[in-house]
């Protein structure tokens, strides 16, 4: 985004909110146009300003935005999604901040990333509307941002010998390569049975049409999402805060 573009309209997620003063906020937005961009709402803490509903944590809206001596600010904001409201759960609650927090980690300011946006916006959307598992989307999240973030694990065959698959087959978090029964030499890695094996090449390969296009028992989907979990904290040296309290309050 140029300095020089004094005014400009984007569809963007509200990833993050913080109170500013009495009524304004600043927000911090995952725009369709220009990454992250982080802009001051002023009034929206006021119930009856226009913008309250629109600079909400997790509303997906149009935002018109001015830019003043290279500071953001909100001029107009028209929601169109609101992904979680009153009397929603808690964990579905804490999975989707934790969800914000990757786009915020893994999408760059200034930067168009419009894969990474439809992946997250489409994961709150079948976590929200209770169309799949939380342990589920999780996995499904967690796996496929790493994969676009250029943390993609190999899982065509075992690494060694070229073996396609087994009854059980073992995953390496910290290279994200492949082993068989035979070959695996690993401390750090995790058997995985077919189910799993093929619920994470289907993530990792297919494309985003078909990326929610299948179950697994709840389960598996636990056991799958710490896994993924374990992988990415691995892979990008990160400790995610809204990951650990999720996990400190998700049902066992």
């Amino acid at each position: 985004m140029s300095q020089q573009e004094n005014r400009f309209t984007t569809q963007a997620l509200v990833i993050k909110e913080m109170k500013i003063g009495e009524s304004d906020r600043l927000v911090t937005l995952f725009s369709r146009d220009y990454g992250i961009l982080k802009a001051f709402a002023s009034g929206a803490k006021n119930i009856k300003s226009k913008k309250a509903s629109a600079t909400s944590l997790l509303t997906y809206g149009s935002f018109t935005i001015k830019n003043k001596n290279g500071s953001l600010r909100i001029y107009e904001a028209v929601p169109e999604s609101v992904f979680f409201g009153a009397g929603s759960d808690i964990e579905v609650l804490s999975l989707s901040q934790y969800f914000c927090e990757l786009a915020s980690e893994f999408a760059v300011s200034g930067e168009k990333n419009e894969e990474l946006l439809r992946l997250i916006l489409n994961s709150l959307h079948f976590l929200t509307k209770q169309k799949r598992s939380p342990a589920l989307m999780k996995a499904i999240t967690e796996l496929r941002v790493a994969t676009l973030s250029g943390y993609a694990p190999d899982l065509v065959a075992c690494e060694n010998c070229g073996k396609f698959e087994d009854n059980v087959m073992f995953f390496m978090i910290d290279s994200g390569s492949l082993c068989c029964v035979e070959c695996e030499k690993n401390g750090r890695a995790r058997a995985i049975d077919r189910t799993l094996l093929s619920a994470m090449r289907h993530i990792v390969y297919s494309k985003m049409g078909n990326l929610y296009s299948f179950e697994i028992p709840e389960k598996k989907a636990r056991e799958l999402e710490e896994i993924t979990g374990e992988y990415i904290t691995m892979q990008t040296d990160h400790r995610f805060s809204t990951l650990e309290f999720y996990n400190s309050i998700k049902e066992k």
